[in-house]
Parts: structure tokens; sequence; C-alpha cells
């Protein structure tokens, strides 16, 4: 499983990947992050509010920055 982290860098963004590698620990998946940086590749993915998540090139969550548990849950269903 592939996870991509779309953002500046900022404190949110580093929250999210860090909830995001927790829930995917916990359901014992392995994966990989990808943090995208670069506002032009972010504004190319179609992304317009950061912080924002995409699993396997799916983007899932924009603007907010889930807990792990609520990602957990959604990562369950994918």
């Amino acid at each position: 499983m592939k996870l991509t982290i779309y953002g500046s860098g900022c404190a949110k963004c580093q929250q999210l990947t860090t909830n995001a590698e927790a829930a995917a620990r916990r359901l014992g998946l392995e994966f990989s992050v990808e943090k995208v940086t670069d506002m032009n590749a972010i504004i190319d993915a179609g992304i317009m509010r950061t912080p924002a998540l995409a699993v396997d090139e799916a983007l899932v969550i924009e603007g907010k920055v889930p807990s792990s548990n609520e990602l957990e849950a959604l990562l369950k269903t994918l």
C-alpha cells in the first residue's frame, strides 16, 4: 500500500503522516510513505486544500487531519 501525503511539510502535514503510519501499522499493513511538498505537483494532482492523503494514488482525505483511529477505519474499507 502506498500512502502519499500532500502538503508543505507543516505541523498538520506531519501529524497526518504520523496518524496514517500508526493506523497502517495497527492494521499490520505493508506500506510505503511518499511526501509531496512541491506546490506545482500538489496542484497537478488536483488537490485544493492541504494536508491531503492518497492511498494507492486515490485521494481519500483533503484539508483535514483525521485521528489515527479514523484513518484506521478508513484503511479497513480500502
